[in-house]
């Protein structure tokens, strides 16, 4: 059966700004890298937590065409100790928080950011009233 969530894949447009925004102002880890069968780089995995990651493929060119409540992924979380330490971190950085700090409707605290290519991220500290924390 399933175990959980291995890895987040995202095809980015420039690795370099991606792994400078994911490493360098996130301060996640950068785990591996993975070549392809001409040795060039394909491949950068990021470390989230153990056995967590963000999976960056190089090749992105086109960026996808904005539509209004579009099906599919939407956003990536990433659980934080405390929101407004990365809140402040994250616009220290110069990056621009889209929505937040505040409390949602599951209780819990968040802000909303970008990463480079445009793919939203959720910031969320949970707290004990949350159905998150008691399911």
């Amino acid at each position: 059966m399933i175990k959980g969530i291995g890895h987040l894949a995202l095809k980015v447009e420039d690795m370099e700004r991606s792994l400078h925004f994911y490493c360098g102002v996130l301060g996640l880890k950068h785990a591996f890298e993975i070549r392809d069968e001409s040795s060039n780089p394909w491949i950068e995995y990021v470390k989230v937590a153990p056995g967590q990651f963000i999976e960056l493929f190089y090749g992105g060119e086109n960026k996808p065409v904005a539509v209004g409540d579009s099906i599919g992924v939407d956003h990536l979380c990433l659980e934080v100790v405390d929101i407004d330490e990365i809140a402040n971190h994250l616009k220290s950085k110069g990056i621009t928080i889209d929505d937040g700090p505040k409390q949602g409707a599951d209780d819990n605290f968040q802000c909303w950011a970008k990463d480079p290519d445009g793919n939203r991220i959720e910031f969320m500290q949970l707290v004990s009233t949350s159905p998150h924390m008691n399911c």
